[in-house]
């Protein structure tokens, strides 16, 4: 089972891990989307109440606000973060309204980068040490509108992934990645 892998990978990092033992909870990490300030949680069919207040629990430094996420698979399904103050967003009527439950809930002003097609919002954000602000994005080929959206990007080292096969099954670049902040030990 995919819970049960990523715990091992996890433990074999020595990362802390909580797990959620309240069978009534559900939490998806599609569902999370962590600012560097704050978490906003989606309300979706794969994510619930209990699930988002297990997280608040655990994270008691941040803010956890949750949004309503209708006509979508999961709140990254339309969003993610495209920089370290740089929310990429969708452009449909349920991202739109999304990101606007967001803005109200939040007491900073994040930047927003609206990209004609929902699924390319879904972005991969990284800032690595050498290569500065880094960004996997959706490949031209797939959303040529939303491509060009993220070239405006000057200051982002920008790498297009092609992910047609995976999106068949729901597969977003996020939900393909973990990413963890840990220093290399070679």
């Amino acid at each position: 089972e995919q819970v049960e892998a990523m715990k091992r990978v996890l433990e074999s990092l020595n990362l802390n891990i909580v797990e959620m033992v309240d069978e009534n909870a559900t939490l998806d990490g599609g569902d999370v989307l962590f600012t560097g300030r704050e978490f906003f949680v989606g309300l979706s069919r794969r994510t619930n109440q209990r699930g988002a207040e297990i997280l608040a629990d655990t994270f008691k430094d941040y803010a956890v606000s949750t949004v309503p996420v209708h006509d979508s698979l999961h709140l990254k399904s339309f969003c993610s973060m495209a920089g370290p103050n740089l929310i990429a967003i969708g452009s449909s009527e349920a991202a739109q309204k999304a990101l606007k439950t967001m803005q109200q809930m939040s007491d900073h002003r994040y930047d927003k980068l609206t990209v004609p097609d929902d699924a390319a919002a879904n972005c991969i954000y990284l800032n690595i040490p050498s290569k500065g602000h880094v960004l996997l994005h959706r490949a031209p080929e797939e959303y040529p509108e939303s491509a060009k959206v993220f070239e405006k990007l000057k200051d982002h080292m920008l790498i297009p992934i092609a992910n047609t096969e995976l999106e068949k099954v729901d597969g977003s670049l996020t939900c393909c990645s973990v990413l963890i902040n840990k220093a290399s030990e070679l």
